[in-house]
């Protein structure tokens, strides 16, 4: 028995070896000195392991199963964005840059265990349920969500259209959980939408930036400009609560407010194609195309005074928008302190169709600036609401994640600035309709009755204070040009 375990010992140790030369880590490994060989003592330590379930585990498993988990927990364990994808999986991540698929619409993390919700896709029944930023999911239907990988839960929100889930969220500031049963669509992410706000004053939203992301916009634009005769005098770039995407549409839609060549972003890590700049230019924000949809746009495209929002849930490619913009003074950024993902994620595929979604690179915007687990500081802070509410203070963001990947140039300095808000709203508006919620509770024996739910927030509506405010500062721009 010793000597066939032995034997299946060597053979697992060279499958993993395997599995590692097949993914080219021996060769990154030759550029590191530290790291020249595989580590044969921690990978007998792995085989002694798998021989150890294959032998004793209460249940006869599958090698294949095994070997996955490995890999899968090998990922996991390294920051919140790594990830195993099987086949399902991959997929889905294809399908999703085109802004197409079957859920909820929500754009979700893990922490603890738990699912996070990094931002709920605009116009999705997630969205429309009332799911907000920060929330924390912790059974689906009837299900404990503790103990499951982040693509088990996904897969579970998954699934064909008509058919429902409940959701139970921990939400907080709330005293019980909420029980949201939501009822999964066929989900086509409009990337880009705009209207005129007032005459000579546009409003273009990115809510997530995909394949068509920069043509969408260029569309947008010449929209706007056609509707106003008499010119734009002003635009409001609308970032809030886009979780990100593809990071040519990021380029592509900074390219549209920069003069040619500037400098977008940058990456840095340990191998050299990790190192790279992106400019504002056709060869960085085109892809698979040749046609430059940003060539035919008006001039004063580059110079029309800009204000971006952005918030808890401007993410990644809207960070990285945001930070161009700030770092050239081409835009005010306004609203509240950004999620702070400012990591790479690199997708190798595998056999059969499978992949791993690897961090290997860091964002920096044009003054070098890192992105990572700090976000983007506003220029002005406008909280949600006038009294300070609508819980921007109380976000999720990057930095509270764990295993979040550090911020390498201020990791003394891992804390996101305090959001200043007023003492007025939060606790005395909670005394106020506590009999309220008291008997409303008392409606409910189980769950959140429909009634009780939280309003959905409509971005660009007559009682949006953020975009209220940043109209307020075009209009205010004008009237300090004209003098």
């Amino acid at each position: 028995m010793r000597i066939k375990l032995q034997q299946a010992g060597l053979i697992v140790i060279g499958l993993v070896a395997g599995i590692l030369i097949s993914l080219n880590f021996s060769a990154s490994a030759q550029r590191e000195e530290a790291a020249t060989a595989l580590p044969v003592e921690e990978l007998r330590s792995f085989a002694d392991v798998f021989n150890a379930i294959k032998q004793g585990y209460v249940e006869p498993i599958d090698d294949k199963k095994l070997i996955t988990h490995a890999i899968s927990g090998m990922l996991s364990n390294l920051d919140p964005h790594s990830a195993y994808l099987d086949a399902d999986s991959f997929k889905d991540l294809q399908v999703n840059t085109q802004g197409e698929f079957g859920g909820l619409g929500i754009e979700v993390g893990m922490e603890d265990g738990f699912v996070k919700v990094i931002s709920p896709i605009e116009d999705t029944p997630a969205f429309k349920a009332g799911i907000k930023t920060g929330d924390l999911i912790i059974k689906l239907d009837e299900t404990p969500v503790k103990g499951m990988t982040l693509n088990d839960a996904v897969k579970r929100m998954r699934g064909k259209p008509k058919t429902s889930i409940v959701l139970t969220i921990a939400r907080k500031g709330e005293t019980k959980p909420l029980v949201m049963t939501i009822v999964r669509e066929k989900i086509k992410v409009q990337s880009v939408k705009s209207k005129v706000l007032e005459t000579g004053f546009g409003y273009l939203r990115v809510t997530q930036f995909q394949e068509e992301t920069t043509a969408d916009l260029a569309k947008h634009l010449d929209k706007l400009f056609k509707q106003e005769k008499d010119g734009l005098r002003g635009l409001v770039l609308d970032l809030r609560n886009d979780p990100g995407g593809l990071l040519n549409g990021a380029v592509g839609v900074s390219a549209a407010f920069l003069p040619a060549k500037t400098l977008v972003v940058s990456t840095d890590g340990r191998t050299a194609d990790a190192k790279h700049k992106y400019f504002a230019s056709p060869e960085d924000y085109l892809r698979g195309t040749r046609d430059d949809f940003l060539k035919n746009l008006p001039a004063s495209i580059k110079t029309i005074p800009l204000v971006v929002l952005v918030n808890g849930g401007s993410a990644s490619a809207s960070e990285i928008v945001a930070g161009a913009l700030q770092d050239h003074k081409r835009a005010v950024v306004m609203g509240t302190q950004t999620f702070g993902k400012g990591s790479v994620q690199t997708v190798l595929p595998l056999s059969n169709n499978t992949a791993i979604k690897l961090t290997t690179a860091r964002y920096y915007t044009p003054s070098g600036n890192t992105i990572q687990a700090k976000g983007i500081t506003p220029d002005i802070i406008v909280e949600e609401s006038p009294n300070g509410g609508g819980g921007a203070h109380e976000r999720i963001r990057e930095v509270d994640l764990e295993r979040h990947l550090a911020n390498d140039r201020e990791k003394a300095k891992e804390t996101i600035p305090p959001i200043p808000s007023s003492k007025t709203g939060k606790s005395k508006g909670k005394e106020e309709k506590g009999k309220d919620e008291k008997s409303k509770d008392e409606k409910s024996k189980e769950g959140v009755d429909e009634d009780t739910r939280p309003p959905a927030f409509e971005f660009a509506s007559k009682n949006d204070y953020q975009l209220n405010q940043a109209l307020g500062l075009l209009k205010a721009w004008q009237i300090i040009k004209q003098r």
